[in-house]
């Protein structure tokens, strides 16, 4: 990810480990081949964002909660190959910076939001997308005062984002075999004290470092 930045060393990416994968580097080749721009690719999460928060708002419809963790998977997608298309195939524009995080904060709110109003849990929901939005601003702080980004967890945005694909694949199931609606509920609690403790671990690893080269 990081398309703009003159730094795509590894410290400044985060680690992914299907970046290696041989239809995964096939695929983002064939994009770059035909033109596709890294940030059309960062765009189109937020639209796979939107299209998921507002099926999984149809809480009365199964389908819904399954389109929404679809969307997701699409929206991470997207996150993997905006970066291959921008650094590995050259494609890296002087915006590219700005499409790596914006379009980033813009879907883990759209989702996170959704997910709260599901569960019944709208302020939980906010609470989530405040913190997840936090884990990205300290992680781009560390990097701007120390020259790499930390990407550690436990509630980092893959993290958030597989739970929340477990919850929604769960949830019709859980409705229709046990008669009851924990699964949403439990992922969006999770979610936001999880990404209480990620803002923790970071600032606690910047502080760290900050002090060890003074």
């Amino acid at each position: 990810m990081d398309k703009a930045s003159p730094a795509s060393a590894a410290g400044n990416r985060r680690p992914i480990a299907a970046r290696g994968n041989v239809l995964v580097q096939r695929f983002s080749a064939w994009l770059a081949r035909i033109g596709v721009s890294p940030n059309a690719i960062s765009l189109a999460s937020i639209v796979f964002a939107a299209l998921g928060a507002a099926a999984l708002l149809e809480v009365d419809a199964p389908w819904g909660a399954w389109l929404c963790a679809l969307a997701i998977v699409l929206r991470l997608l997207c996150n993997l190959f905006d970066g291959l298309v921008a650094v590995e195939h050259g494609r890296k524009t002087p915006t590219g910076v700005l499409y790596n995080e914006v379009p980033d904060r813009i879907a883990d709110s759209l989702f996170l939001v959704a997910l709260g109003y599901a569960a019944g849990l709208p302020w939980c929901g906010w609470l989530a997308a405040l913190l997840a939005a936090s884990t990205a601003y300290i992680r781009t702080l560390g990097g701007t005062v120390l020259h790499a980004q930390d990407f550690r967890g436990p509630m980092a945005k893959p993290h958030r984002m597989w739970l929340m694909v477990a919850a929604c694949v769960l949830a019709p199931l859980e409705t229709w075999f046990a008669g009851t609606g924990y699964s949403l509920r439990v992922a969006v609690v999770v979610i936001a004290i999880g990404s209480a403790l990620t803002c923790w671990t970071r600032l606690r690893a910047i502080a760290r470092q900050l002090v060890a080269g003074a």
